[in-house]
């Protein structure tokens, strides 16, 4: 990527912009109410603005795979969770607002048990852990300096950086800092595609240049591969990005009509990226590592000056969610596991010193797992299994059970997705495959979880 020096500064004026949102108005006696919801005031705009933003934050990962496999990356990483996001709106958003507790386990202590809360988070600590953001933000700057090593070191302060501004103001931060990082991704990527489009031409133009694999619906996949991304999409039900902000919403409508207006905004986002893939494959040819495919090609076509923006769009993009899961991770393990055991007074300073625990926890990650579909994988099949029934039941008597089993609905469709995973993982070398025995990890913890519901439902 060239790099002219009017990029430079405007890079450098980004970062000095998400400091000056975070001091603006800073309320130094912070609640804890304050601190993790924003005091449960924030407007339909400013919730739109940082739920969409917040639930793009993997858009390297998405262009590695729209450029891998084409448009079966929004029947994958789309469609699923536009539908249930359709069902949080409808039956859980607006009970969420109206539930007192600030996060999912004191929420699943209130209905089960203390236990229960605990076993939570810390399933939800990895859960939201921020390792692919952290990776996206290390391989992104390693491409602008131009260097093939030191991803670590970019990883690192990129992460520590936004643990300083983050943990400032808390969630009023990351509020004001999506609004703008919103912006700046719908720009940035309206900017690319017309460029794009002056290239190469229309996309009815390079459709005919597509492989068949990127022109068909599942890509090349399993319709077994399909239904696993379409129930780790379940996922929305369990997010505590979700979670969060709908219970920081003014109003229960407000959360709800938030949901059904970002989903609009994510079908748009959706289009935006998948045809910037597709045209990434065309304008480019091979390239030696897909999951830069649209900085490469950002740099292709854009002139000097307008990189840098360019940039800015695809920081600004995985910042927003890094952020928010630097957030959630530092307030599940400081507020809910340990200040709530020990020093419940001072849960605010536990969870900004948490986020720094958390950020040096996803730098580790990332050298295991240097994939960001492998991250996502991993982590959603392994946790969501034993997740999902638990937290619906907080809200919908339907899925409750009873509080002797609450534990055991976690812990076991965990461990039994965990032993799977590996056990596919020692078995192929795939890296988008951890089939074992021919099902993938998702479906025997999932199983597991709905035998758990059967025998123990209330």
């Amino acid at each position: 990527m060239s790099v002219h020096w009017i990029d430079g500064i405007i890079i450098a004026a980004y970062f000095l912009l998400l400091i000056f949102l975070s001091l603006y108005k800073r309320n130094r006696s912070e609640t804890e109410s304050s601190f993790l919801l924003s005091g449960r005031t924030i407007s339909l705009p400013a919730f739109v603005a940082t739920l969409v933003s917040t639930w793009y934050g993997g858009i390297l990962g998405v262009g590695e795979y729209s450029y891998q496999f084409g448009i079966s990356q929004w029947v994958l990483f789309g469609v699923p969770y536009y539908i249930f996001a359709m069902l949080f709106a409808i039956f859980l958003a607006g009970k969420i607002r109206e539930n007192r507790a600030l996060t999912i386990p004191e929420a699943l202590t209130q209905v089960y048990s203390q236990r229960t809360g605990t076993v939570s988070a810390i399933a939800i600590f990895f859960l939201v852990s921020p390792a692919p953001y952290i990776l996206m933000l290390g391989l992104l700057f390693q491409f602008l300096v131009g260097s093939d090593s030191h991803i670590l070191l970019y990883a690192s302060l990129t992460a520590l950086f936004s643990v300083v501004y983050v943990s400032i103001s808390g969630f009023r931060a990351v509020i004001r800092t999506d609004v703008l990082q919103v912006i700046l991704m719908y720009a940035g990527f309206a900017l690319l595609l017309a460029m794009a489009v002056r290239s190469a031409g229309t996309p009815f133009q390079i459709w005919d240049q597509l492989p068949d694999t990127h022109r068909a619906l599942l890509g090349g996949h399993g319709v077994q591969y399909l239904l696993v991304w379409f129930f780790i999409a379940l996922w929305t039900f369990v997010d505590p990005a979700f979670h969060q902000r709908a219970a920081a919403a003014k109003t229960p409508q407000t959360a709800r009509k938030g949901v059904f207006y970002s989903i609009g905004l994510w079908f748009l986002f959706d289009m935006f990226t998948v045809f910037a893939g597709l045209y990434g494959l065309v304008i480019l040819g091979d390239i030696d590592n897909p999951i830069l495919v649209y900085p490469e090609l950002g740099a292709h076509l854009l002139p000097a000056g307008l990189t840098g923006l360019f940039f800015l769009t695809l920081l600004a993009t995985i910042m927003s969610t890094l952020d928010s899961f630097l957030f959630l991770s530092g307030q599940t393990l400081g507020r809910d596991l340990i200040a709530r055991h020990w020093w419940p007074e001072k849960s605010v300073a536990i969870t900004r010193w948490c986020m720094l625990f958390s950020a040096l926890l996803g730098i580790g990650l990332i050298i295991i797992y240097p994939s960001v579909i492998a991250l996502w994988y991993v982590i959603g099949s392994v946790l969501i299994p034993g997740l999902l029934i638990p937290v619906l039941g907080i809200y919908l008597p339907f899925f409750r059970i009873k509080k002797t089993f609450a534990v055991w609905a976690i812990v076991i469709p965990c461990g039994i997705s965990m032993i799977w995973l590996v056990m596919g993982t020692l078995t192929t070398s795939d890296l988008y495959q951890y089939a074992f025995l021919g099902w993938e990890p998702f479906y025997p913890g999932l199983f597991s979880a709905l035998l758990i519901w059967l025998t123990g439902r209330t």
